[in-house]
């Protein structure tokens, strides 16, 4: 397994530096065809706007998303210059993660920036929490102060669930180029310990199936399982971080804090998702 095809998700309100460039070392590691892919819409025009104004409002509006998606491809190909010769531009006039998410089709993983913590305008920009709930594909979020895909040293945080089988199986192509990876599972009774430690020892031996050497880690202690994955993460100098997106409901994470909701917005490292 290898990603033949990366798709890049651009947005037209914010800068594209960082997913540029990560993107563009995912294509070169693995000799990929890439996708450039950005979409947006314009919000319905003030209720004080009728007729002719609400028309020239839309008109413009439009005219000037084109005029940025224009400005976007242009910097998408110059980024993916000299990385690889298989380049695709898509746009649409649309919801971005609508648009994204059907399109993801044609992709092996799909790269996109991070949400951080500020709100997410879905007329402008494909979130991280939306596209990871459909898109169907591994997602790897890129935070905006991340310039390089660092493969020194890769997490799997392990939670025995469909999400996090799905995420590792994903993201065995990024694990094989790592020169680290633990799997760590965080107990959240002390009587669970020994099992979570058998749970990552046979994910261990799977990994090992696949060609992956990895060790596994329990830490001592239980719960907050978010602040131990961060410390184990800063512990092995982690580039990445694998794990399966929203075990628990999405509007629970969004009101209580979770992992995943913590992943698509910490600004540290990249993180491999899937749901």
């Amino acid at each position: 397994m290898s990603y033949a095809t990366v798709m890049v998700s651009l947005t037209v309100d914010q800068s594209n530096d960082a997913v540029l460039e990560v993107a563009g070392q995912l294509v070169e590691k693995f000799d990929a065809r890439v996708i450039g892919i950005a979409a947006a819409v314009l919000g319905p025009p003030p209720y004080f706007m009728a007729g002719d104004f609400a028309q020239d409002f839309v008109d413009q509006g439009e005219a000037s998303i084109r005029k940025r998606m224009a400005e976007i491809e242009v910097q998408f190909r110059a980024a993916m210059n000299g990385r690889t010769r298989d380049v695709e531009w898509r746009c649409s006039l649309e919801l971005p993660a609508r648009y994204i998410v059907r399109e993801a089709r044609a992709a092996d993983i799909v790269v996109a920036a991070s949400a951080g913590e500020a709100l997410v305008d879905p007329f402008a920009v494909a979130g991280p929490n939306d596209l990871v709930m459909q898109v169907g594909r591994p997602l790897l979020v890129v935070p905006p102060s991340v310039r390089w895909l660092d493969l020194r040293s890769a997490l799997v945080a392990w939670k025995d669930g469909a999400e996090a089988r799905r995420a590792i199986a994903g993201a065995l192509p990024l694990l094989r180029k790592a020169g680290e990876v633990v799997v760590a599972a965080i107990a959240q009774d002390e009587n669970d310990r020994s099992e979570m430690l058998r749970q990552a020892d046979d994910v261990v031996s799977w990994l090992a199936r696949h060609g992956i050497q990895a060790s596994s880690m329990v830490p001592e202690g239980i719960g907050n399982a978010q602040i131990r994955l961060d410390r184990i993460a800063g512990d092995i100098t982690a580039g990445f971080v694998v794990a399966g997106a929203y075990g628990h409901s999405r509007f629970r994470e969004w009101v209580l804090g979770g992992v995943t909701q913590h992943l698509v917005q910490q600004d540290a490292r990249c993180s491999l998702l899937s749901r």
